[in-house]
This record gives C-alpha cells, sequence and structure tokens, in this order.
C-alpha cells in the first residue's frame, strides 16, 4: 500500500467517474442504495441501541457501496449481497470493520454530547431520533452554535474515516492505523477534496434549483415536494458511488481483488 499524492483538478475526476459508473447500472446503485437507507433506518428503531448501532453500521455499509462501485466498473451487475462484503471476507477482518463501527459510533456520539452542552441536546435529539422542525427552533442561537459546532467537528471525524473502511478491508489494516492512514490521505490530497466536496455541493444545490424552477413554471408546489427527494436521493446514489474512486487514486496502485 502506497500514499499517492494527486492534483487538486482530480476531485473533479472523482466526480465525473462516480456520474458516469452511475448510469451504467443505475438501477442496480439505485437498489443498492435504498437497501442501504433501508438497514440503517431499521437499525435506528432497535430499543436503545437503535442509534450507536445505525451508526456502528455505517463503514461497513459504505463499504458494501464501494465494492458495488467496483463491480461496476469491472462491467459486472452488483447483486444486493455486495453490501455485506465486510462481513463475508473472514471472521478476523469482519471483526475489524465491526470495531471500526464501533470507533465511528463512538466518535459521532461525542460530537452529539458536545453539542449537547451547548443546546441541552435540541439539535441532537432532532438529528438522531427525529422530530418537527420548526423556525423558532432552527433559528435559536443556542440550536445554531450546537448545529456549526457539530459541523466542525464532524469534518475530522469524516477525515479519519473516509478510506478507513476500504484500507480495513482490502489491505488488512487495523482500524486504528486505518483512521491515521485515511486522515493522512485526506491532509496531503486537501486540494482533490476541497475541489470533489465544492464540485457535489454545486450539484446538489443545481439539482434542487432546477426542481424549484420547473415547479415555479408549472404553479405547483407539489410537483417540487414530490420530486426533490427522489433526485436528492438519486444524487446521493451517485456522490456515494464516487468514493471508490478516491479511495484508489489516494492508495490503491493495483487491483484491490488481488488483496
Amino acid at each position: 500500500m502506497k500514499l499517492n499524492i494527486v492534483p487538486a483538478r482530480t476531485g473533479l475526476v472523482w466526480v465525473k467517474l462516480g456520474i458516469a459508473t452511475f448510469f451504467r447500472q443505475p438501477l442496480a446503485f439505485a437498489g443498492l442504495f435504498f437497501i442501504y437507507m433501508a438497514v440503517i433506518s431499521v437499525a435506528t428503531i432497535v430499543p436503545f441501541i437503535g442509534s450507536a448501532l445505525a451508526l456502528a453500521l455505517l463503514p461497513a455499509a459504505t463499504l458494501g457501496l464501494m465494492a458495488a462501485t467496483l463491480e461496476a466498473s469491472r462491467g459486472k451487475f452488483p447483486m444486493p449481497t455486495i453490501l455485506i462484503s465486510a462481513f463475508r471476507a473472514g471472521r478476523q477482518q469482519a471483526g475489524a470493520m465491526l470495531t471500526l463501527g464501533g470507533m465511528y459510533a463512538a466518535g459521532f456520539l461525542a460530537i452529539m454530547g458536545i453539542s449537547t452542552l451547548l443546546d441541552g441536546g435540541k439539535f441532537a435529539r432532532l438529528y438522531l431520533l427525529g422530530g418537527k422542525i420548526s423556525q423558532e427552533l432552527v433559528s435559536a442561537p443556542d440550536f445554531q452554535s450546537a448545529m456549526w459546532v457539530s459541523t466542525a467537528l464532524y469534518v475530522p471525524l469524516s477525515m479519519l474515516f473516509w478510506h478507513a473502511p476500504a484500507l480495513v478491508h482490502w489491505h488488512g489494516v487495523s482500524p486504528v492505523k486505518s483512521l491515521f492512514f485515511s486522515l493522512v490521505a485526506c491532509l496531503r490530497n486537501v486540494g482533490a477534496f476541497t475541489v470533489y466536496g465544492l464540485c457535489w455541493l454545486g450539484l446538489f444545490i443545481a439539482g434542487a434549483l432546477v426542481v424549484m424552477l420547473v415547479a415555479g413554471l408549472i404553479g405547483s408546489a407539489d410537483v417540487a415536494a414530490a420530486a426533490l427527494v427522489p433526485l436528492m436521493l438519486l444524487m446521493a446514489s451517485m456522490f456515494f458511488t464516487s468514493m471508490y474512486f478516491t479511495v484508489h487514486d489516494c492508495f490503491i496502485a493495483e487491483d484491490p481483488a488481488s488483496h
């Protein structure tokens, strides 16, 4: 395994590759992402441990979507069982992925705990448990402080775990070391990841604007409500499809199937 330093423009390449790969197998990727979301949603309703369980499953589920991208890039049809790739690679790697998931859940819940100190838990309850969103709630200074502090703290957490599932699964790196290597890769390729993030942000905003423009021309707010959520979910699926290429270019110089 070798860390590769890529130019900033590679961030745009990752976005293009993700979108192009998605459209090779659009039904497969849309279906896999739906299953991904359904599993995480079902996990959240488990009594007492639902939120923590859902968070702990995220690294393994994300690895499954990366594996699906690899399959599609080879011209194969990714089957639903690919989502559990992390648990089909042997007991040792499955245990390492579960450990990684536990570490992610602990880190995320720690961020929510910090936000609770700022607003008494309003942001954490809304994010983890759901509930009614009101203008009064989101405009409250303490809620906004909790939201922005949580966002700022989540950036380094996401950098720690961005590459970690792939490193654990394809390279056999230990969970703790995978976090270190992932953080270093993100920092050394910060230009590419900045371009990558800005491109996706621009695409999501552009998609929402197009939907609202069409709805405005038609004169129906119901059209916007009906079209916006499916569009955002499809774009989220494209985003997850593109994640594999960020890992491939930062770490993987040879076919990961050989590991």
